[in-house]
């Protein structure tokens, strides 16, 4: 976390511990911060202050955004049709698998290329009459391929005559100008950003109905009732405004570190695959796969030289399955058990040859036994 946001939202945890929802001092307080942090972060993402709705992180924000503008369309017109890729975080797949067993909903997932790209077109031409909403991330998540969502954005409207379009931007924030993306919804959470875990937001443009699904004293518009988070409200804002005024030196710095690592890589395993798009990805992430060297082998040994990294997405908890991502890309299973994934922060170290050299010598090792 941020030095200035641990400072921005200290006294929302210790003299200005108010609710927002009262109607004392303290609390009227508590409510001015939360609603100048929505106005920050709303000038972020390009949206109105009105359209932010804070949430507990990205999970909650995809499944807020998935389900609940699913199901205002099945309430409003009986839509019961999701579009999004196979290659969406587990919160939106699962969201859309949830509206599938529990509301009867249809949901097309449209292939991928190799690098992991969707064709905007074959996602326009996926929607119908009766579909409610159509997700693809921004950025994903475990191979950092980055999607031309404008595009995705433009080709949907062309067909769907106001369809809302959700992106799920948790991995894009801070890398990539969020208010240039043009969508209907977008989900951030702040521990990508230097905000604490379990702080996040979701942006709903306001001409778009959207069903809580949180129900109780109506905080947030309505949109999701429960006590609010001041403190994490204005850690997040604090954060993403600290981001986004480092971005485009940060991505370009971040970017140059992170091609030298994968230059370095291949160098010293010649069989080595870069997955995801070679070129249209997050500045800071660079994934692998090694024939013959199980991944969680390697991250063992990796962590043994001194590298903590993943195999793939760290929200999938305890699963040793290949990754979905990398299946839909059309990788090999016994292949995907191979992927390791290197993320760079936004202030990496720029002598990155000895993280290429532990992990050449941790793949070795494996290779070995």
């Amino acid at each position: 976390m941020r030095g200035e946001v641990l400072e921005a939202m200290a006294p929302y945890l210790t003299g200005e511990f108010g609710n927002a929802s009262s109607r004392h001092t303290l609390g009227e307080r508590a409510a001015a911060a939360l609603e100048d942090a929505r106005a920050r972060v709303a000038a972020v993402l390009g949206m109105r202050r009105g359209d932010v709705v804070f949430t507990s992180g990205g999970t909650e924000g995809n499944n807020l955004a998935v389900k609940g503008i699913a199901i205002a369309a099945l309430l409003g017109r009986g839509a019961r049709h999701i579009v999004t890729t196979p290659i969406e975080h587990e919160s939106v797949l699962a969201s859309a698998d949830h509206l599938r067993r529990v509301h009867g909903f249809d949901v097309t997932l449209v292939p991928v290329d190799r690098d992991g790209v969707v064709d905007p077109d074959a996602v326009a031409a996926a929607v119908r009459d009766d579909t409610a909403l159509v997700s693809v991330a921004l950025a994903n998540n475990e191979v950092g391929t980055v999607q031309e969502l404008p595009a995705v954005a433009a080709a949907v409207r062309a067909v769907g005559r106001g369809l809302p379009v959700h992106s799920d931007a948790v991995q894009a924030a801070g890398w990539l100008p969020l208010a240039e993306l043009t969508v209907d919804a977008v989900t951030i959470a702040g521990h990508k950003i230097g905000a604490p875990k379990g702080t996040g937001a979701v942006g709903v443009r306001g001409r778009v109905p959207l069903e809580p699904l949180l129900h109780g004293g109506g905080q947030e518009r309505g949109r999701r009732s429960g006590t609010e988070s001041v403190a994490g409200a204005v850690a997040l804002a604090t954060a993403l405004e600290l981001a986004e005024a480092e971005r485009r030196a940060g991505a370009l710095h971040v970017a140059e570190v992170r091609d030298r690592l994968v230059a370095r890589v291949v160098s010293l395993v010649p069989d080595a695959q870069l997955t995801g798009h070679p070129e249209r990805r997050l500045p800071g992430t660079a994934s692998f796969v090694f024939p013959g060297a199980a991944g969680e082998a390697v991250l063992l040994e990796l962590e043994r030289r001194g590298v903590v990294s993943s195999s793939g997405s760290a929200c999938a908890a305890g699963s040793s399955d290949p990754s979905h991502v990398l299946l839909a890309m059309g990788v090999d299973p016994d292949l995907a058990l191979t992927a390791v994934r290197l993320t760079l922060g936004h202030r990496p170290d720029p002598r990155i040859e000895p993280v290429a050299e532990a992990l050449a010598a941790a793949v070795a090792a494996v290779r070995g036994r």
